[in-house]
């Protein structure tokens, strides 16, 4: 799936992330990560949005997240939502 245009969902409250996609003029998925948790959680973060985004099949996407503890649910909620508010 292609993105046409820059979207967000999400808020920087505690527990949340807020996620943004844009489109790249590259091949593939970038992710970009900003968290509170990077430590102990960053390649699980990473490893949740690279998984939905497979599932929703972009290409040519770059992703911004800026995470405040939240759950892989909360994640991946937010990476529909700011997916379906690009097209």
């Amino acid at each position: 799936m292609k993105i046409n245009k820059v979207a967000k969902a999400g808020t920087l409250e505690s527990n949340d992330a807020l996620i943004m996609i844009m489109p790249n003029d590259n091949t593939g998925v970038e992710v970009e990560i900003e968290s509170i948790v990077m430590k102990q959680f960053g390649e699980q973060i990473k490893k949740v949005i690279l998984e939905k985004a497979t599932e929703l099949e972009l290409d040519g996407v770059k992703i911004q997240v800026q995470d405040k503890g939240a759950l892989d649910y909360t994640l991946k909620a937010r990476l529909t939502t700011a997916v379906a508010r690009a097209q």
